[in-house]
């Protein structure tokens, strides 16, 4: 048996190595194809992870200048797929991107704890999301243009709830 787990763990390990990505060679970063290097831009920004056909592609970090980093996938040169994205002030978001944009499902927790689970389309709020705030009121509904629009309810700390039509954030009128 020993013998055994010690011939799958050598198999293992033999079949990730071979599938590994090598260390991108050279300066031109055009020519990097299926291989995994790091750039550091003029400005500070720095990427470090997969590459094909000269663009990011696959699993990185990237820290920005500012110092707002994302760890996640790439496609093409752009953020696709899952990732985390955190800002210096706090805010940090997990979940899907598109063509460079938050874009599908993800959670966003504001530096204030106030935390909205929802749909995302071009990096804005859009579809159906729950806003928790950081006083205890609480949001579940549509989103449009980043703002509550459409159908929604509110709920209030203090029990107060406003359940129906929201205008670009603003409520239409109170149900008690």
């Amino acid at each position: 048996m020993r013998l055994l787990n010690l011939t799958l763990l050598f198999f293992f390990l033999f079949s990730i190595n071979s599938y590994s990505l090598t260390q991108c060679k050279g300066d031109d970063v055009s020519t990097w194809d299926n291989c995994i290097g790091t750039i550091t831009f003029s400005d500070g920004a720095k990427y470090m992870g997969g590459w094909k056909n000269g663009l990011p592609n696959g699993k990185a970090t990237f820290t920005y200048a500012d110092g707002t980093g994302y760890v996640g996938e790439y496609k093409d040169g752009e953020r696709n797929g899952k990732g985390t994205e955190t800002w210096p002030n706090g805010t940090k978001y997990v979940g899907e991107y598109k063509d460079d944009e938050i874009h599908g499902k993800g959670t966003q927790i504001l530096p204030d704890g106030t935390k909205y689970v929802g749909e995302w389309k071009d990096g804005e709020r859009n579809g159906k999301g729950t806003e928790t705030f950081a006083n205890g009121d609480k949001y579940v509904g549509e989103y449009k243009m980043g703002l509550p629009n459409g159908k929604g309810t509110y709920t209030f700390a203090n029990g107060e709830k406003y359940v129906g039509e929201f205008i670009d954030g603003i409520l239409t009128e109170m149900v008690r």
